[in-house]
Parts: C-alpha cells; sequence; structure tokens
C-alpha cells in the first residue's frame, strides 16, 4: 500500500515539475511546434521541462535589523507638543506589536512626519535643553531607520513575497489590461518610498492596503519569469530542429510572433517597475537580494530569464530566415 501511496505522490510530483503541460502558453508552444514539424515533414519536436524560477531569499536574508527605540513614558510626553504621544501609545499597545510590515511602515513614516515637522517649528524654543537634545536625537534616529524602515516592509510583506512565488504557472493571459492593477499597486509603493522624507506628502493606509492586496491575488513577477523560461526552452527546442534541417528545400509556414511581441512587452512593463522599485530603496541592499535581483530579474544580465528570452527571439528569427515562406495558394 505503502509503495503505491509513494507511487502515487511521485506521479503528482513529477506533473507539479513539469509545470505547464495544461498551460494556454504550453498549447500554443505545442501548436507552433507542430507547425513546424508538419512544414519538414518530421516528428514533433521533442519539448523538456524549462524548470522553475530560484527560491526567493528567506526572511532572515532580505530584513535589514533595526534597533528598537526605547524612552520612558514622561520623555515622550515632554514632546507632547509634536503631536507623537498617541501615535507613540498606539505602536506600543497589543494591536501596535503584531501590525503588519504595511502597518509599521505607515506608522514610521508618520512618526518621522511630526517630529520632523516639530523640529522645524517653533516648538524647539519651548523645551528645556534635554527636552530639545532628546527631540534632536529621536528626529536623527527615525531620519536614519526610515528607509530600513521602508525596505522592511516592503520585503517582509507576504503580498510581496507571493509575487515570486514558485508555485506558479507561466504567465498565459498576454492582453496587457490584465497587469494594470499590478502596476498601479507598484507605482504607490514607489511614491510611498520616492516620498519617505516629503512631511507634506500623506500616505493613505486604505489605498496602501488595496494595493497589497491586489498584489496578493497572483504570484505576477513569477508569472512572468516562468512564460520566459518556458518561451526561451521552446524557442530553443524550434531553433535546434531548424538548424538541423537548414538545407532543405521545404518552406516555411508564417509564423505568427504577436504573442511572442505581447509576451515582451509585459515582462519589460512588469521587471522595470520591480527593479525600479527595488533600486530606489535608500539602503545596502542584503547581498541575497542582489543575487535574486540579478540573477532573475535583471534587464541586463545576459543570463538572466529576460536576457535569455531576447538572444533565444533573435536566433530562432535568424535560422528562420534561412527558408523561403510558404505560398499562400
Amino acid at each position: 500500500m505503502g509503495r503505491w501511496r509513494n507511487r502515487s505522490l511521485a506521479i503528482i510530483l513529477s506533473a507539479l515539475l513539469a509545470g505547464c503541460n495544461d498551460n494556454p502558453a504550453e498549447q500554443q508552444w505545442q501548436s507552433y511546434h507542430q507547425q513546424l514539424a508538419n512544414d519538414l515533414a518530421v516528428a514533433d519536436i521533442e519539448r523538456a521541462d524549462p524548470g522553475n524560477i530560484g527560491d526567493f531569499p528567506d526572511r532572515p536574508d532580505r530584513i535589514i535589523a533595526i534597533p528598537e527605540t526605547r524612552d520612558s513614558l514622561l520623555n515622550v510626553y515632554a514632546l507632547r507638543e509634536c503631536q507623537i504621544t498617541s501615535l507613540v501609545a498606539a505602536r506600543n499597545n497589543q494591536l501596535g506589536r503584531v501590525a503588519p510590515p504595511s502597518q509599521q511602515w505607515l506608522y514610521e513614516r508618520t512618526l518621522w512626519q511630526r517630529l520632523s515637522t516639530c523640529l522645524n517649528s517653533e516648538v524647539p524654543e519651548q523645551l528645556s535643553d534635554e527636552d530639545r537634545t532628546r527631540l534632536e536625537q529621536l528626529t536623527a534616529t527615525k531620519t536614519a531607520q526610515l528607509p530600513a524602515v521602508s525596505w522592511n516592509a516592503i520585503f517582509d510583506s507576504s503580498e510581496w513575497v507571493k509575487s515570486f512565488s514558485r508555485a506558479s504557472q507561466p504567465l498565459s493571459n498576454l492582453d496587457e489590461n490584465a497587469i494594470v492593477g499590478q502596476l498601479d499597486a507598484i507605482d504607490y509603493l514607489q511614491r510611498m518610498t520616492d516620498h519617505q522624507f516629503d512631511r507634506s506628502w500623506e500616505q493613505d493606509s486604505s489605498t496602501l492596503e488595496n494595493h497589497l492586496k491586489t498584489l496578493q491575488e497572483r504570484p505576477l513577477t513569477a508569472e512572468v519569469l516562468r512564460a520566459l523560461l518556458l518561451a526561451t526552452q521552446r524557442l530553443t527546442e524550434a531553433s535546434a530542429l531548424l538548424a538541423r534541417h537548414s538545407d532543405t528545400t521545404r518552406c516555411l509556414t508564417h509564423w505568427e510572433s504577436q504573442p511572442l511581441e505581447r509576451l515582451a512587452s509585459i515582462a519589460r512593463q512588469w521587471l522595470t517597475a520591480i527593479n525600479r522599485l527595488i533600486d530606489a530603496q535608500q539602503v545596502d541592499k542584503p547581498m541575497a537580494i542582489q543575487r535574486y535581483q540579478t540573477r532573475w530579474l535583471s534587464l541586463n544580465n545576459a543570463q538572466a530569464p529576460w536576457g535569455q528570452f531576447q538572444q533565444a527571439i533573435t536566433e530562432h528569427q535568424a535560422l528562420r530566415e534561412r527558408f523561403s515562406p510558404c505560398s499562400d495558394n
């Protein structure tokens, strides 16, 4: 009984790893391979598993440690004119201590705004020397910590991590309108990052949470990367067939390349947005994230999925040009 159970599990696991036979993107590639095989009068192309993307770095490898800021209630109360007492109290209560990273980001940015505004007002003149120094030191501490808080708010959020989930299928819907909401979500995170030291820019909690909810709806980064890996693998296999028959006199049926062009457009838009958001962070990025970004997200690294995809398209188009197009008649 155990042997049959293990065999069943192995079959299921194999199907999951193979990944995408029932995916519309895979079906399109099968159709194209069959088209080439028919044109060249050969057996169907043998296809291999394109493999999966790498694991997203574990939490300890992607989070920046931030020392906890401690002070007495009396010292905080001495700065009551800075409008921070209720804010600090809310952060230190039971709900505040278990708040998700996004809410901690909102808290820390609001705290910085109030401290910075206060320090640049007439309030310091009304404080004792000791309290004025405390205000200056607390503002300096929160100013130094805010970029790390912003980084952690993104990289510690389940919504962000899910976008890189390996338990995903290659992107099949190549309608650019399908990713508008996700791009809007990344754009809002970008604006929060860009304006983190802008005292006049007000973030909105519900807007942030709605955008994070949108990101959580699908692992779009993984879908895009896996679609690029799939396309690269299938193009490489098709190119190998064309190279073996480049001396034939047979013609090739028209290649409908628009799906590839749409995939390229979506992938470039998404990877550009993701890289821009990561690069905008004013921190020394953890090495694990730097390596992941270079290996999987880069638009410049020739060995990343985007670079390999571009190379595979170029090579395949060059091989097709060696053949005459079939007549429509």
